[in-house]
């Protein structure tokens, strides 16, 4: 079986959008699926059911990411998650809880973990270096307390955005009949705004993964999805919808080599979309320890220029 690895008060959140969740919930006697996002993403390739005795596993992969996002300062990203995972016969719910750092000069921020552009192009000045405060509009854009100049980067740490996120496996891979997973997202708003390490608003989405087996060593893979973005305090970001497509070859039973495209649309309304390729190696070393690593290429103004990450996870 093949595995891939509007701003609103909490009360609204929870009467709202609470209801879908709990809805999932029932549906698979845990919460279901999990998204895709790109620092989210675990594209671990074919693995077996868990084993009565293999109910949970603990993972940490931290990842750096770096890009200008069209403009003539670069912004740097530190992600550290620790996931916690819940492992059921016919899919798994994980808890991420992550460290993070960001440099920037407000251009940018991490929403579910991936370095995203929110500021207009608009509230650039000529060139692209420096913050276009002379317009009111932009001003309020920054998010306050970060003590931003024109064209001036500050560093920030911290707690980041909590997500929940789970996986339901709908369909079993059989002759021509691909592996498909139903997905779902929430992201809690734990990270700080005001230091530019979030938005501050909750977040969540839905998709469906597909995997199958080609022969005995390719794997082709597809993914997509539709993530529903909060809104921060002045400022209205696009919903975004996000697809995957990739392949993988297995250079020994037990090692993985895989590459994807990958294309988020931008939150931002004149910004061009997030594209990029995403070059990744799962390894299992055992029945219990898994180790994984990647190299992001991004290919659009929107997205980071690189990223890379290395991790390790351990199951029990």
């Amino acid at each position: 079986m093949n595995r891939k690895n509007s701003k609103m008060g909490m009360g609204t959140f929870f009467k709202g959008y609470g209801i879908v969740v709990v809805a999932i919930v029932g549906c698979i006697a845990a919460f279901c699926p999990g998204t895709a996002v790109a620092a989210e993403k675990e594209k671990n390739g074919p693995e077996q059911r868990p084993s009565s005795q293999q109910n949970w596993q603990i993972g940490f992969t931290p990842s750096y990411s770096s890009g200008n996002f069209g403009t003539d300062i670069t912004s740097q990203f530190v992600y550290a998650p620790l996931s916690i995972r819940k492992l059921f016969r016919d899919g798994d719910v994980t808890l991420v809880i992550p460290f993070v750092s960001v440099t920037s000069n407000g251009t940018a921020t991490l929403v579910g973990g991936q370095p995203t552009p929110t500021l207009p192009q608009k509230c650039l000045k000529r060139g692209g270096t420096e913050i276009d405060t002379d317009k009111p509009e932009c001003l309020a854009l920054l998010n306050a307390g970060q003590g931003i100049t024109a064209g001036q980067k500050v560093t920030n740490s911290g707690l980041g955005d909590i997500i929940l996120r789970g996986r339901y496996y709908v369909v079993e891979e059989k002759d021509y009949v691909p592996l498909i997973t139903l997905t779902a997202r929430m992201k809690f708003p734990t990270a700080s705004e005001s230091k530019g390490l979030g938005t501050g608003a909750f977040d969540h989405g839905y998709g469906v993964e597909m995997s199958k087996l080609l022969g005995q060593k390719w794997i082709a893979f597809l993914d997509g999805g539709y993530n529903f973005i909060g809104d921060p305090e002045g400022r209205e970001l696009q919903n975004q919808y996000w697809y995957d497509i990739g392949a993988g070859y297995y250079l020994t039973k037990d090692l993985l080599a895989s590459v994807y495209f990958e294309e988020y649309r931008s939150l931002v309304a004149d910004l061009v979309n997030i594209r990029d390729f995403f070059f990744a190696f799962n390894y299992k070393a055992s029945a219990a320890w898994r180790f994984n690593g990647g190299v992001m290429v991004g290919v659009s103004n929107s997205a980071p220029d690189y990223a890379f990450s290395l991790g390790t996870s351990y199951r029990f």
